[in-house]
């Protein structure tokens, strides 16, 4: 793993802040959290940063404070997939916890992120102290699972221009201008096709007047019509 650079300036009440949006701590009082907090870092990312390789083993988990983090799988033949993007309040790492198997995919910053990094042992007495609070690691579970089936389903009914849209309208979000955080290949590999077709597929939203890009800000001109190409 290479180094990474303490953080300053996020206050107590700002990591309490960001760890009660989690469904895993939403439920949590002021001084449960307080103590997840401070058993923490807060770490500064550079671009491309792998915070873990698949098959490591693990000891902690993580909440992105800032930034995006890539978690991807390699195949045999050095083909990777872009399983996820964690954005700013998403937790990820936490599975290890959960089985006590080896990591099962890779974590890198995809641009300068943030992220508060906390040791399995802090949520081991976390439930060893309050059990009802594995309720919330249940509902985490659910929500992975859930997400599994939607990309499942998309692979089995979406055609490479209607996952495309998808996945541009998630990274857009509410705004209608983004920046692209992923390279070529990153977004091929998060479509699960390759570069050129998804390529073509970007040239014909933009031909369609649906979205406008000038290398890696994108603005989205007619969410309506693309958002019914994605279902």
């Amino acid at each position: 793993m290479a180094d990474t650079t303490p953080a300053i300036g996020t206050t107590p009440e700002e990591l309490r802040e960001a760890l009660r949006s989690t469904i895993l701590f939403a439920d949590l009082d002021d001084v449960q959290i307080d103590h997840i907090a401070a058993a923490g870092a807060v770490r500064s990312l550079r671009r491309n940063l792998v915070l873990f390789d698949e098959g490591a083993e693990p000891h902690e988990f993580y909440l992105v404070l800032a930034g995006r983090i890539a978690i991807a799988q390699e195949s045999e033949d050095g083909r990777e997939s872009l399983l996820a993007l964690m954005g700013a309040g998403d937790l990820f790492g936490e599975l290890g916890f959960l089985d006590g198997k080896a990591r099962s995919a890779q974590a890198r910053s995809l641009e300068e992120s943030e992220v508060l990094v906390v040791p399995y042992a802090e949520l081991r007495l976390l439930y060893e102290n309050h059990p009802t609070a594995l309720w919330s690691a249940v509902q985490l579970l659910a929500r992975r699972l859930r997400a599994t089936d939607r990309a499942l389903s998309d692979t089995v009914f979406l055609d490479v221009m209607g996952r495309t849209a998808k996945r541009l309208l998630e990274m857009a979000g509410d705004s209608d201008e983004f920046e692209m955080p992923l390279t070529q290949e990153e977004l091929a590999s998060m479509v699960g096709a390759s570069r050129e077709r998804v390529n073509k597929a970007i040239h014909a939203f933009t031909k369609l007047g649906w979205i406008t890009h000038d290398h890696r800000h994108y603005k989205i001109t007619n969410r309506k019509n693309l958002t019914l190409r994605a279902r």
